[in-house]
């Protein structure tokens, strides 16, 4: 989840809000590609999840890291809980999994060199205290109770308050994990095309990348579990935005919305100060019970939307949210999937097209439905298979009219990255169909296998 961002001075007008998501805006030559990835640790002879502190923790890995590879320290009060080095940081999820937020790069074949170099580092670290990391959607066996909250000031609070809201909110906080893409806009038009088209094409991320079919120890009845966790949690600040495709939506009707979903905190001199449930227009005006009389900075407008969770969202650049974390060989699929339909007007159109009659209650369908059955989902004579395979088309269309060749050029663009994906709508199975048949096969239902065969 995201660290507190600062840089920004007060709100002294309305428009400031509007105007901060419009200062991403930028020419599509400095358009990049940001990937974040979430995954589970684990001690190797207990398969419990790894403490905070200890031998084999998050401390320690934290600190192998900044150690051997040269990442900076990034503390709360007396805390380690990240580091940071050449634009990328690596944070703590709320149960203690570990999250690269990769740095801005401007090619797939850059962004996929530096997952792999990540993950070398932590296999290195990991292997040397007897630590492994797995990559899934949520967490097969794992109990809430056996779960660490990770000391994070923002985590207590939130923690508190999803047992206030919707049914999933803690689950989702300590045993969910995902892959995500972040990209750029060019306009308000731009974002507005492109924000359109993530929603209502979530669901076949979803579908493509389904990869948690377990939960406290046994089959879920879903592909996704993640995906279900997160249509639960909070009805305030998740789902699909159904007003994204209405007439006039833009910058300042997504203000709107963001000053609708609830506040969780406000961050001073270090601190969270507890907001939960408060409102953001009143804090405009001055009038937030928390701190009366004190008005907001474009810092905190900037924190603030941090905490809405739909499939998409937006701040300076575009997030892409529905996609469980996975295999090594998808967490490379995913850029390469959003970047082929965003990254070329053709391609963007295309896919715009593809979706552009859809009503809300089809994406709502299409969300749960990817969820539940993956690329087997049939909603109102959509087949998710087929619909999967046709933007698959458009994105590997988007990828070759970029023509980002590899460094030395042995790779002439990025459409390799995607074969994964294409296999998968060759047979119709994705992870979870492949782990489900693991399980009722050689496994035996010995769910404990998934760690040694499936691990980083």
């Amino acid at each position: 989840m995201s660290i507190p961002q600062s840089g920004g001075g007060p709100i002294e007008r309305h428009e400031q809000l509007a105007e901060y998501l419009e200062s991403g805006c930028k020419p599509s030559a400095d358009w990049r590609i940001g990937t974040e990835h979430e995954k589970f640790g684990y001690c190797k002879d207990t398969l419990k999840p790894l403490p905070y502190e200890g031998r084999r923790s998050i401390v320690a890995v934290l600190e192998g890291l900044r150690d051997s590879y040269g990442w900076d320290p990034v503390t709360e009060g007396d805390k380690l809980i990240g580091l940071t080095k050449d634009g990328a940081n690596v944070s703590l999820e709320p149960g203690g999994a570990v999250e690269l937020s990769g740095a801005p790069l401007e090619t797939i074949h850059e962004t996929c060199d530096e997952v792999n170099t990540h993950l070398h580092e932590v296999k290195d670290i990991a292997d040397k205290i007897g630590v492994g990391f797995i990559g899934l959607g949520a967490a097969p066996i794992w109990s809430h109770e056996e779960m660490p909250l990770m000391p994070k000031g923002r985590y207590k609070l939130m923690n508190d308050y999803m047992e206030r809201v919707g049914t999933t909110g803690r689950w989702m906080m300590r045993r969910t994990c995902t892959v995500q893409v972040n990209l750029d806009f060019g306009s308000e038009a731009d974002m507005v095309q492109k924000l359109r088209v993530a929603l209502a094409l979530q669901p076949v991320a979803t579908a493509l990348f389904a990869n948690s079919p377990f939960f406290d120890g046994k089959p879920n009845d879903h592909k996704s579990w993640r995906s279900y966790i997160w249509r639960h949690m909070d009805a305030a600040r998740t789902g699909m935005l159904p007003f994204v495709f209405e007439d006039g939506m833009g910058f300042e009707r997504y203000v709107d919305y963001a000053l609708d979903v609830p506040m969780y905190f406000v961050y001073r001199d270090g601190e969270y100060i507890n907001a939960l449930g408060m409102s953001f227009r009143d804090f405009l005006q001055g009038k937030l019970p928390a701190l009366p009389g004190e008005t907001p900075t474009l810092s905190d407008w900037a924190d603030h939307l941090t905490t809405a969770f739909p499939e998409a969202r937006i701040k300076k650049y575009m997030e892409m949210r529905g996609a469980d974390g996975g295999p090594w060989s998808r967490l490379c699929a995913l850029p390469a999937f959003w970047v082929g339909l965003m990254y070329n007007q053709s391609s963007l159109d295309a896919a715009w097209d593809l979706v552009k009659t859809w009503d809300a209650e089809t994406r709502e369908a299409l969300r749960v439905e990817a969820s539940v059955a993956g690329l087997q989902a049939e909603v109102g004579g959509i087949k998710m298979q087929e619909l999967a395979g046709q933007v698959l088309e458009i994105a590997t269309s988007g990828l070759q009219a970029r023509g980002y060749q590899s460094a030395g050029g042995f790779v002439p663009d990025e459409t390799h990255f995607l074969n994964t994906l294409k296999e998968s709508v060759e047979t119709g199975q994705v992870p979870a169909d492949e782990l489900l048949e693991r399980y009722h096969g050689d496994w035996n239902g010995d769910l404990s296998r998934i760690y040694a065969e499936y691990s980083y």
